[in-house]
């Protein structure tokens, strides 16, 4: 059995792995670079293997940084069956069109650039992807339930188990059998952080042969729930009496998240008039979803829930309907909490709320995810004081506010107790979908206080796997 590291490795964003054995070849995620001026360009490069002898795809979650490049897969001649989670599958019908769109976008606009310039050579002049390549790519999803066992080819068994990530994330178990002997991989996916709204803790997973787990802080410590809401209470309070509060936002997961916790600090008494707008016609497609999932929920938003079903002492909550109602928010500028994608900053709605609160010494942004290198919202992390936007030269007056306890990723102790349940050490452990600092500090705390064989794969590493341990290849 082969495995090759074709994304997220040392970099966070491009998921995807490829399991060769003697019968069978299958993809785990296939997702999409993000961030960095070679993005685009990397995202257009032909796959590294023939898209049509893939038997089948395993699909952690929905994601685009996982999930992101199967319409171009299917496009490509991929005609096999993709296996997830049937949230997942709710979560991609609004997420894959979505981002077909966007390739559409920056298709006319190269379109028009490359008139002006007379420059039709660029290969950015055609889409990614299209809806059409969507709707087939959709018509491959086979939805299946969390902890059920299944049979996706020859000598391959699996099974999803809860991540606690997002909903409809999974840890994915895969047992391969060669030669009358079986490997066990584990795939961790997105591992969710312990004690987070929404979503059910992580599933603990006891044993595996070959372990691929993510490390996207894998090298720090978020702070702890009470003091994260404590500082989100404090940056509410000081903002909203003379400024707006900007909040990039994931439109899966992060947005609904922070939704629960502006209720259920309302709920405590903490706030009082609060007006929350969620503009993102993504997000709210989303959070219609989510609301559809209710068994998918921990205890804490089950009661939160059954209390907004009350209907009392609620904070305004409003989803923006049209590009007008989202203009008109630019003329608000006191009192508002603007919740709005894309989380990085890269694209959306969130540029324009940017483009008019940045420069407002009164406004204060809040960050609660992960920024990947060379994106809008790395900059701003990072301290810019001036910013590029809609070819704009933006002044950054606003206070940026850096929340990492709102992440839904697991922190490094969330990580090292997640691992802490293997009754016995893996034979082999991948650390991957981490920036290389991050995934080095993680593997290093596996070594040095474990003793586990660890390695940080590089792009496009290929290790081949014996029967329950492996060794890289040339």
């Amino acid at each position: 059995m082969n495995m090759t590291f074709l994304g997220a490795a040392r970099e966070v964003t491009g998921s995807c792995f490829l399991v060769e054995t003697a019968e069978t070849r299958f993809l785990v995620d296939c997702g999409m670079i993000q961030g960095g001026r070679e993005a685009a360009a990397r995202n257009r490069k032909p796959f590294a293997f023939d898209p049509e002898t893939i038997d089948f795809v395993l699909l952690t979650h929905a994601h685009i940084d996982h999930s992101g490049l199967l319409p171009k897969l299917t496009r490509a001649g991929f005609r096999g069956p993709i296996h997830t989670t049937a949230a997942t599958v709710e979560l991609l019908e609004v997420m894959l069109p979505d981002s077909a769109h966007i390739q559409e976008r920056d298709a006319e606009r190269a379109q028009r650039y490359a008139k002006s310039s007379r420059n039709t050579k660029s290969d950015t002049l055609t889409p990614l992807y299209s809806l059409k390549d969507v709707d087939a790519c959709l018509q491959q999803m086979q939805p299946v339930d969390y902890d059920q066992e299944l049979v996706p080819g020859t000598g391959v068994r699996c099974r999803f188990r809860d991540a606690g990530h997002i909903l409809g994330s999974a840890i994915i178990e895969v047992w391969v059998t060669e030669n009358g002997h079986t490997t066990k991989l584990v795939f961790s996916g997105d591992l969710g952080q312990p004690g987070r709204p929404i979503v059910r803790d992580p599933t603990q997973i006891d044993d595996a042969d070959i372990l691929v787990i993510e490390s996207t802080y894998g090298n720090r410590a978020h702070k702890n729930l009470a003091a994260t809401e404590d500082e989100l209470v404090a940056i509410v309070e000081r903002t909203l009496e003379h400024g707006n509060v900007i909040v990039p936002a994931f439109a899966v997961g992060r947005t609904q998240e922070i939704i629960y916790h502006l209720h259920r600090l309302t709920r405590e008494g903490h706030f009082s008039g609060l007006k929350i707008f969620v503009d993102s016609p993504m997000a709210t497609a989303v959070t219609r979803i989510t609301q559809q999932h209710m068994e998918l929920f921990d205890d804490n938003a089950r009661d939160l829930a059954g209390w907004y079903a009350i209907g009392k002492n609620l904070p305004f909550l409003h989803f923006t309907e049209s590009v007008e109602e989202s203009m008109a928010l630019n003329q608000v500028h006191t009192g508002a909490i603007i919740i709005s994608a894309s989380g990085m900053c890269t694209a959306g709605r969130i540029k324009h709320h940017l483009r008019h609160n940045l420069p407002r010494r009164e406004c204060s942004v809040l960050i609660t995810g992960f920024q990947a290198q060379s994106t809008l919202g790395r900059r701003l992390v990072d301290g810019a004081k001036r910013v590029r936007i809609f070819g704009h030269d933006i002044p950054v007056r606003a206070t940026i506010h850096t929340v990492g306890g709102l992440s839904a990723h697991a922190d490094q102790p969330a990580l090292l107790d997640w691992v802490a349940n293997f009754r016995k050490p893996p034979a082999q452990t991948f650390v991957v979908h981490g920036e290389e600092t991050a995934a080095l500090a993680f593997a290093d705390r596996l070594h040095t206080e474990r003793g586990w064989d660890v390695t940080v794969p590089e792009s496009g590493q290929r290790v081949q796997c014996h029967f329950g341990a492996a060794s890289t290849c040339a």
